[in-house]
C-alpha cells in the first residue's frame, strides 16, 4: 500500500526486488530505519525511504560493504548531486572494467583458434591478467570444423612464448596505426585505411592461416555485431571498431573489383 499510510515492507520488497529480512536486517543496523509505525508497530516507508534503498542498493551492486554505504549516505557535507557525481563515476569505472574482461574474452578466444601452445602462466602473461582458459571452448565450438582452424593449429603448434609476444607486439603497432589513421580523420574507404586494413589481412595471414577476402569481410562483420570483438577496438578508440569494419570492407571490395 502506499500514500499517506505509507509502503508496508512486503510492498517495498517486493518494488526494489529484495527480501523482506533484507529490509529487516538494514532496520536493525541503522542503514535503513522507516520514517513511520502503525499502532501495532509495523514498518511503514516513506518515498524518502525508498530514495535512500535505491542509494543503498546501488552502491551495493558495486561491492561497497554496508558499513562504508552508511557512511556515504550519512555524510551531510555531500549535496544529492555530488551523490549523483560520484555515482557516475563508479559506473564509468564499471564500464571501463568490463570493456577489459570483454578484451581479454576476444583474446582469449583468438588463442584458442589460432591454436596457442603456452602454459597457463604463459597465456596469462601474452593475454593478460583476466585471460581465463575455459574461455577457449567457445572459439572451438565456434571455428572447431573450418579450415581455418585446421591451418592455423598446423601452423602455430611450435609457436613459443616469445614468439606470440612478438605476433602481439607487431598487432599492438598495427593498432597504434590504425588509432593515428582514424584520429587524423582517415576516410574509412580511402587508400590509406584501406592499406592498413590490409596489413590487418596480411598479418592473418603471415602467422596464422590463409586468409581470404571473403573471409577477412566475416571477421569485418564480427567487429560489429559481437560485443567482445568490438570493444577490443573501441577501448583504443570510440569509433574505431565500425571504422575498422568499413575499411577491411572497403579493401575486400577493392581486390574483389580488381
Amino acid at each position: 500500500m502506499s500514500g499517506s499510510d505509507g509502503y508496508t515492507v512486503g510492498a517495498v520488497a517486493k518494488i526494489a526486488k529484495v527480501t523482506v529480512r533484507t529490509l529487516h536486517h538494514y532496520d536493525e543496523i541503522g542503514l535503513l530505519s522507516p520514517e513511520g509505525r502503525t499502532p501495532a508497530g509495523y514498518r511503514r516507508y516513506g518515498d524518502a525511504d525508498l530514495d535512500r534503498l535505491q542509494q543503498i542498493l546501488f552502491y551495493r551492486e558495486l561491492g561497497f560493504p554496508l558499513e562504508e554505504v552508511a557512511a556515504i549516505l550519512d555524510d551531510d557535507s555531500v549535496s544529492p548531486s555530488e551523490h549523483l557525481r560520484r555515482q557516475h563515476e563508479l559506473l564509468t569505472d564499471r564500464i571501463s572494467r568490463l570493456q577489459e574482461l570483454a578484451a581479454a574474452v576476444e583474446h582469449a578466444m583468438e588463442a584458442k583458434k589460432m591454436g596457442i601452445q603456452l602454459t597457463p602462466e604463459e597465456k596469462f602473461e601474452v593475454f593478460g591478467e583476466h585471460y581465463q582458459e575455459e574461455w577457449e571452448s567457445e572459439a572451438e565450438q565456434r571455428w572447431g570444423d573450418t579450415e581455418a582452424w585446421a591451418q592455423s593449429q598446423r601452423r602455430t603448434g611450435e609457436y613459443g612464448k616469445e614468439d606470440w609476444l612478438r605476433i602481439k607486439a607487431e598487432a599492438d603497432a598495427l593498432n597504434d596505426r590504425l588509432v593515428a589513421a582514424f584520429t587524423a580523420g582517415r576516410p574509412a574507404d580511402g587508400v590509406a585505411a584501406m592499406d592498413l586494413a590490409e596489413e590487418h589481412r596480411r598479418h592473418i595471414c603471415d602467422h596464422f592461416y590463409d586468409c581470404t577476402y571473403a573471409i577477412h569481410r566475416g571477421i569485418a562483420g564480427m567487429y560489429v555485431a559481437d560485443p567482445r570483438f568490438t570493444a577490443t577496438y573501441e577501448q583504443l578508440a570510440p569509433g574505431l571498431a565500425q571504422w575498422l569494419h568499413d575499411a577491411m570492407t572497403a579493401n575486400a571490395d577493392r581486390h574483389e573489383n580488381a
